[in-house]
Order: C-alpha cells, then sequence, then structure tokens
C-alpha cells in the first residue's frame, strides 16, 4: 500500500505531516512511503534526509496518486479535483467549520478522515490527539509572544539599578493550550493567574503555577468531549463584566479559549482593554477572521489600541514553530495509520468507536454523525476550529494603530 506525505499549499503553512523518523516506522511496516519533493523544506527536513530513512521521493501529482495521502491542513481546490474515489486523505480537514470541503471530498469518493475529530477521551486515541499536541505548542510559543511584546521584564529583578517586580499574566481558559502557556509564563518568571468556566480545570491550572480566579457571576460550563459549553447570553454579558476587573489589573493576557465548530467566545471588550495601563499586551490565540476571544483583535497582525495596548492575534502559532510541530504531528498521524491499518492492509470499520469519530466521507457520502445531523437543523456561524490549526503563520513583527480597540 502506497502512503503520500503533500507539501502544504496554505499560506504561511511550513509544517509537514511526515518527518522521516515517521516515515522509517511506516516503512518497517511494511508500507511504502512516497514524499512530494520539498514537502519538509519549511521544518527543515531535506528530501534526502526521507530518501535516507526509506521514502521515494516523488512529484506532486504521484503524491496525490497514493492509496492514503496525508497533510497537515487541508486539501487545496486543485488537490481534490485529482483525488479518486477509493482514495483516503488523512489531515486537519475542519469539516465543522469548512463543509464546502466535506462535501467536495464526498462528492469525489474520498474517504476523509479528520485529524481534529479525534475522540480525545478516549485512551486510546491519546497518541493520535493532534489537536493537544499542536495546542501545547501554540501555548508555549504564546506566551514568549506576551513576553516579546511587553516592555518590561517578566521575572522579578533586583539590580544595582534598581528593583524591577514580576509581571502579572492572565492566561483565559486552561485547556491544553492554556495550561502550557501558564507554565512557561511561570518558568519565565511571571506571576500568573488564570481562569476557565470549568471548575474542574482548577486543580491542573493551580498544580502548573496559576492562582485560579472564580467568577461569581457565572455557573459551570462544562461541556462534552473536555470542552466548555457555550454561554447563553445572559451569562457571556455577566462573564465579560467581571472579567474586564480582573483584566485591568494585568500586565499580559493571553486568551485561549474555544468551542469546537463554532466562533470563539469575546472574553476581553473594548471596555475592557481602556481599562488596562498603557504598555499591556493581550495575545488572542481564538484570533480568527470571524472574530476572537479580544474586541478588535486581527489574524497575524499586532493592533495596538489608542490607549497603549497591544493585542496579538496570534494564528498559525504550530507553524510558527514548524521543526516541533511536525514532529508531534508526525507522531499523531503515523499512530492513527497504523491504528487503521491491519495486515498492511486499510481496515476501516465505522462501527469501532475511534474509527467512526474520525471519518468523516466514504462511499460518496458524509457519513459522520456531528456533520449528518448538522446538516438537518440550522446552525450558528461557524468559526476557525481550535487554536492548534489556524490557516496563517503570524507576522509577529506587523503592527497597526486603531482607533479605541476596535479594527
Amino acid at each position: 500500500m502506497k502512503v503520500s506525505v503533500v507539501k502544504e499549499t496554505a499560506p504561511g503553512e511550513r509544517r509537514v505531516a511526515l518527518v522521516p523518523e515517521a516515515a522509517a516506522k511506516l516503512r518497517s511496516a511494511g508500507l511504502e512511503v512516497l514524499v512530494q519533493s520539498g514537502a519538509g523544506d519549511g521544518a527543515w527536513h531535506t528530501d534526502d534526509s526521507y530518501a535516507e530513512a526509506g521514502a521515494t521521493v516523488v512529484s506532486r501529482a504521484d503524491a496525490l496518486a497514493a492509496d492514503v495521502v496525508l497533510m497537515v491542513g487541508k486539501p487545496d481546490t486543485a488537490a481534490v479535483s485529482v483525488l479518486r474515489p477509493g482514495q483516503v486523505v488523512i489531515g486537519l480537514l475542519a469539516p465543522l467549520t469548512d463543509p464546502d470541503l466535506t462535501a467536495a471530498l464526498a462528492a469525489a469518493g474520498v474517504t476523509a478522515v479528520s485529524m481534529d475529530m479525534i475522540p480525545r477521551t478516549l485512551p486510546r486515541a491519546q497518541p493520535m490527539d493532534a489537536l493537544s499536541s499542536q495546542a501545547n505548542i501554540a501555548g508555549y510559543k504564546a506566551a514568549l509572544l506576551g513576553a516579546t511584546q511587553f516592555g518590561r521584564f517578566f521575572p522579578l529583578l533586583i539590580t544595582a539599578a534598581g528593583t524591577a517586580r514580576p509581571a502579572k499574566v492572565l492566561v483565559l481558559g486552561t485547556g491544553v493550550a492554556g495550561l502550557q502557556a501558564i507554565g512557561t509564563a511561570r518558568r519565565l518568571g511571571a506571576l500568573v493567574s488564570a481562569y476557565d468556566v470549568r471548575p474542574e480545570t482548577r486543580t491542573e491550572a493551580e498544580s502548573v503555577g496559576a492562582t485560579f480566579i472564580e467568577l461569581t457571576s457565572v455557573g459551570p460550563a462544562s461541556g462534552e468531549g473536555g470542552y466548555a459549553r457555550a454561554l447563553t447570553e445572559d451569562e457571556r454579558t455577566a462573564q465579560q463584566e467581571e472579567l474586564a476587573g480582573h483584566i485591568a489589573r494585568h500586565d499580559v493576557v493571553i486568551t485561549t479559549a474555544q468551542v469546537p465548530g463554532r466562533r470563539p467566545p469575546l472574553l476581553v471588550t473594548e471596555d475592557a482593554l481602556k481599562s488596562m495601563t498603557p504598555g499591556s499586551v493581550v495575545v488572542d490565540m481564538g484570533a480568527s477572521i470571524l472574530g476572537g476571544n479580544v474586541a478588535g483583535s486581527v489574524p497575524g497582525e499586532t493592533v495596538l489600541t489608542e490607549n497603549g495596548v497591544a493585542i496579538v492575534g496570534a494564528s498559525g502559532l504550530p507553524s510558527s514553530m514548524a521543526a516541533a510541530a511536525s514532529a508531534m504531528y508526525a507522531r499523531n498521524i503515523s499512530s492513527l495509520l497504523l491504528y487503521l491499518i491491519s495486515d498492511g492492509a486499510l481496515a476501516l470499520n465505522r462501527e469501532d468507536e475511534l474509527q467512526s469519530g474520525v471519518i468523516i466521507t466514504s462511499g460518496g457520502a458524509i457519513v459522520h454523525p456531528a456533520l449528518t445531523d448538522a446538516a438537518s437543523k440550522p446552525q450558528p456561524a461557524p468559526a476557525d476550529q481550535p487554536s492548534d490549526q489556524p490557516p496563517d503563520q503570524p507576522d509577529e513583527g506587523a503592527t497597526r494603530a486603531v482607533p479605541g480597540s476596535s479594527r
């Protein structure tokens, strides 16, 4: 069976679906591995390194003709047009937010397997959990971006020239990305506080050094699969108003909140931004073209408000650390692929709970329950998938001024 890796085409995307180490692992399992020439360049893996691992370097056309096509993000229109019935495509396909692509893959007769639909609560799925691996990287990089943008020190420093107080950092959302942001900010010496609508995350936040904030205006909002549920309009308003007071007392705010398949919740309002002191920084990991966690954030740009608060639209963070992100993603996707294979051939079984969670199209139809159910009832406006798979790499140097905190 031929398994291929294609070069990513999304703007700014530097990751690759397989690194040479993972390619060698698949080869040892009896698979023929094809790698499009240049696929690993953005993550510093040369064609020669893949050849040494036992892979065959081929053209894009040959890579797209393989039995199984591996990718990081979504296939572009040109790629979809040459796929044939019976092929398997595996990647972060974002079916909850890109119904057109899902429909196109179904029409092409492709079996589409989406890495971002892994049932994260299944223990055997943990090695395949690409959202968590990429969110880990994003949280780490978000803390570094906050420290870089902040014009003062993160740690307490006592010098002959005087004493610098430690920065106060607030992390909103304590999932994988949030916990990594907390831990990284703490290692840099900051005083870190954290908030999440899921009270069960308090112990985890405290274990990595944060002081957990409890809001009296909003009750628990735990949802399915480890995510938070969407708040009601009244809950959201109360949350924003109470959070504003905490936000004003911090130097750096990092927001990570997401609701799968929906627009990221607004946590930092214009009024909250106006209450922050000049020189403060807000890193919005939920930044998307449809909105983010922060009023006025722009994906891939740093926006400066009239009162001197920098809003970093932190999209594409895993791609900015392509080597590390690719290595982790390669372990995720190769683990899933090997799970789907028996005796050297694909053994797809939608009765298997894990497989039914990741297979979104098969036999010319959309088969995932979440997608077939969604097609039968009105849906809210979609948003980007969690922060581990945004489409563009951030331009960390781009800064633009806007009136107030609006775009």
